[in-house]
C-alpha cells in the first residue's frame, strides 16, 4: 500500500491540505478560505474537514502522519501558538495538542517558513545541499535555515525570523512594532508603499494614472511597458533584498539562498539586481553564493509540512540528535 502524509498549510487567507507521497509529489490538493475571525474551533474544523475529504478520495493509501505548517510566532517545542496575528483567538493556544485530539495519526507542527525550507531542501531546488537559507518575500518576510544538513530551529523552534533583523537604524515602523526591520523595507506591502509615494511625486509615470491601485503587480506590469519609475523602484527593491540576503550569507554561509513568496513570481526581473548587490558587497569568500528560485512555488510549505510526517518516523529526526 502506498505511504502518504497529510500536509496542512494554515494561513491567514487560505487553509490548504494535500496528500503527499514519499517523493514529495502532491497526489491530491484542496483549499478553502480561512475562517480567520471565527476562532480556533472553526479553523480546526476546517483542517479536519479538508483532511477527511482527502482521505475519502484516496482510500488505498496508508497515512504515516499529519504535518502542519502555521504562521508564527509558534513555539514548536510545546506546540503552542503564542500569538498568530492573522488568526483570531490563537494566543497561547495549544495548537498541536488540539489537533492531535482530532487525528488518529501523529501530528507534527512547524513554523511556516521553516516548513517551506524543509520542503525545498528535501524535494525542491535545495535537494542535495547541506546548507541553505530559504527566504519568503510576500506580505511579510520570513525564513528557514538548513545548516550542516540539519534544520535550525533554535529556542522554542522559532529560529530564522529573518524579516526582523534591523537593516536601517531607527527606520520605518515594522508590523512587529520595531523600526528598521528588513520586512519594513523589503516586503511586498513596503514595496507598494514606496511605489505609491514616488508615483505621487512624479509626472512621468503611468503608475496610478488611470486611478488604478498601485501594488507590486502593477509596478512590474508598468516596467514591462517601459515605465522608467517602475524600473527604478524594482531596482531599488532588488538592492534592498540583496542587502538583506548578503547579511544572511555572512551569518549562515549557505550553499544557496532560496527565494519564495509572492514577489518570487518576478524572480527573473529581481534576481540580477540581487546577485549584483551580493557580488559587490559580500566578502570575497561569499560572493559566489547564488540566489535561486523556489522550485515548489507556493507549495513549499505544504510539501515541507508533509515531509515532517515522513521524517518524524526516522531514527534521527531532522533537527534533533
Amino acid at each position: 500500500m502506498q505511504q502518504v502524509a497529510i500536509g496542512i498549510d494554515l494561513g491567514g487567507t487560505q487553509v490548504r491540505a494535500a496528500l503527499v507521497d514519499e517523493q514529495g509529489r502532491i497526489l491530491t490538493r484542496l483549499a478553502e478560505p480561512t475562517a480567520a475571525l471565527a476562532g480556533p474551533d472553526r479553523v480546526l474544523a476546517q483542517i479536519c474537514g479538508l483532511a477527511d475529504r482527502l482521505l475519502a478520495a484516496s482510500k488505498t493509501a496508508s497515512v504515516v502522519g499529519v504535518g502542519v505548517s502555521a504562521p508564527g510566532p509558534l513555539d514548536t517545542v510545546t506546540g503552542v501558538a503564542t500569538d498568530i496575528p492573522t488568526l483570531s483567538g490563537f494566543v497561547d493556544f495549544p495548537l498541536k495538542a488540539e489537533l492531535q485530539k482530532r487525528f488518529a495519526f501523529p501530528v507534527d507542527l512547524e513554523n511556516d517558513a521553516i516548513a517551506a525550507a524543509i520542503g525545498e531542501w528535501q524535494f525542491g531546488i535545495g535537494k542535495g545541499f547541506d546548507n541553505l537559507v530559504y527566504v519568503t518575500v510576500s506580505t511579510g518576510i520570513g525564513g528557514g535555515v538548513i545548516s550542516d544538513g540539519r534544520v535550525v530551529r533554535g529556542r522554542k523552534g522559532m529560529a530564522a525570523h529573518v524579516g526582523h533583523m534591523s537593516v536601517v537604524p531607527n527606520g520605518d515602523l515594522c508590523p512587529c512594532g520595531n523600526r528598521g526591520c528588513f520586512e519594513a523595507y523589503g516586503s511586498g506591502p513596503a514595496f507598494a508603499r514606496r511605489a505609491q509615494m514616488r508615483a505621487m511625486e512624479s509626472r512621468e509615470t503611468t503608475l496610478g494614472s488611470d486611478g488604478s491601485v498601485i501594488d507590486s503587480r502593477s509596478v512590474f506590469a508598468a516596467a514591462r511597458n517601459g515605465d522608467r519609475l517602475a524600473h527604478q523602484l524594482i531596482d531599488e527593491e532588488a538592492e534592498i533584498l540583496g542587502r538583506g540576503f548578503t547579511s544572511l550569507i555572512h551569518i549562515f554561509s549557505p550553499d544557496i539562498i532560496v527565494m519564495g513568496g509572492g514577489l518570487s513570481h518576478e524572480f527573473d526581473r529581481l534576481q540580477p539586481g540581487i546577485q549584483a548587490y551580493i557580488g559587490q558587497w559580500a566578502m570575497p569568500a561569499f560572493k559566489d553564493v547564488k540566489v535561486m528560485l523556489a522550485a515548489l512555488d507556493q507549495n513549499s510549505g505544504l510539501v515541507g509540512a508533509a515531509a515532517l510526517a515522513f521524517l518524524a518516523g526516522k531514527v534521527a529526526p531532522i533537527g534533533h540528535p
